[in-house]
């Protein structure tokens, strides 16, 4: 999906406006049809549309992504004079003194060349030129919002998708578990528990992983859970300093973003190796999260290529973040480290 509107569609828009135009006075005066498509109508038609034209892209470029899209409203109104100004400027050098000079003729008489007049009458004709702009603008944003947010919910059903397709029918191992829990809570407490947090991994996949946004708090218990099976695994022969710095509050985040790069350090990295100890930190402050993850990698691993895995996360992040996100990775001297950052939302 292109988020900026082709070029050629701005073209486009002013040759038909030009044409149109034309036409509307061709059929308002039909009885001066020739003194409308005359040599200098004509040309004073091109000088006044090229005018328009460039205060239009000079609005639509820089003028509305600065000050709209950040939702400076004050500057955006303070900044539409200057725009007309702009025009009346440009519509003067190219009518009154280029024009001029090359065939003597003035587009506005004489007498109305005086600056009072010539302004004002410039800040009517000249409106389109700061209008057209905001009206295009305001209306791409809004399709590409609408566009994104179609996109993100694709992606989210193929994240959720793909995390059911790494199970061996999630709903089945989901009921096993309860009727293995009912069994074993009065015979081993603590494989009970085990199989509780299990049975939550499960659940959190099967029911979060394929909506919009998730609580904080739900992704953050999904690691600890998931974090605790693996200390299980090693046989507290685990070396892995995972910290939190900050409070999730009632804050949302995309869901299941960030267990793929604790995933990969399970995955790839030496975890069992108190010389080389991995780590996982998240810091939460002023509406962002910040994640950071370092591993040794295990002989044998590839970490030249991004693959599927990072590239569907990188397209996630952007639908969901557009460029308000940092997603970074690094090999150096064998050890990997990556690097998230994004915005946290509010419910």
């Amino acid at each position: 999906m292109k988020l900026k509107i082709p070029f050629y569609y701005h073209v486009a828009l002013f040759v038909l406006l030009f044409l149109f135009f034309t036409g509307w006075e061709m059929g308002a005066k039909p009885d001066q049809i020739t003194l409308v498509l005359g040599f200098y109508s004509l040309l004073f038609s091109t000088t006044y549309i090229v005018s328009v034209f460039a205060i239009y892209l000079l609005n639509y470029y820089i003028v509305c992504p600065s000050l709209l899209n950040r939702r400076r409203i004050v500057f955006y109104v303070l900044s539409i004079p200057v725009s007309l100004l702009l025009f009346t400027a440009l519509r003067y050098l190219l009518e009154e003194v280029f024009v001029y000079h090359t065939t003597g003729f003035h587009n506005y008489a004489p007498g109305s060349l005086e600056p009072g007049y010539y302004i004002r009458d410039n800040f009517f004709f000249g409106f389109p030129s700061v209008l057209l702009p905001m009206l295009v603008y305001i209306s791409w944003q809004s399709h590409v919002y609408r566009m994104k947010n179609q996109l993100l919910e694709l992606e989210n059903r193929k994240a959720h998708f793909a995390l059911l397709k790494s199970q061996v029918s999630p709903h089945f191992l989901f009921n096993t578990l309860n009727s293995f829990y009912s069994e074993w809570v009065e015979k081993d407490e603590q494989t009970a528990a085990d199989l509780l947090v299990l049975s939550g991994l499960l659940r959190y996949i099967i029911t979060e992983s394929d909506k919009e946004r998730v609580p904080l708090t739900k992704e953050l218990a999904f690691i600890d859970n998931y974090i605790s099976l693996h200390k299980k695994r090693f046989e507290n022969q685990m070396y892995l300093n995972y910290t939190i710095e900050g409070r999730p509050g009632d804050q949302i985040i995309l869901p299941a973003v960030l267990i793929h790069f604790v995933e990969n350090v399970f995955k790839h990295g030496i975890i069992n190796d108190t010389a080389k100890e991995a780590s996982v930190s998240l810091a939460i402050s002023d509406g962002t999260l910040e994640m950071h993850t370092r591993n040794h990698i295990q002989r044998g691993e590839n970490y030249s290529s991004t693959g599927i895995g990072y590239k569907n996360l990188s397209d996630r992040l952007r639908y969901a973040y557009g460029d308000d996100f940092i997603l970074e990775k690094t090999v150096k001297n064998d050890i990997f480290t990556t690097r998230l950052k994004l915005p946290l939302n509010r419910p």
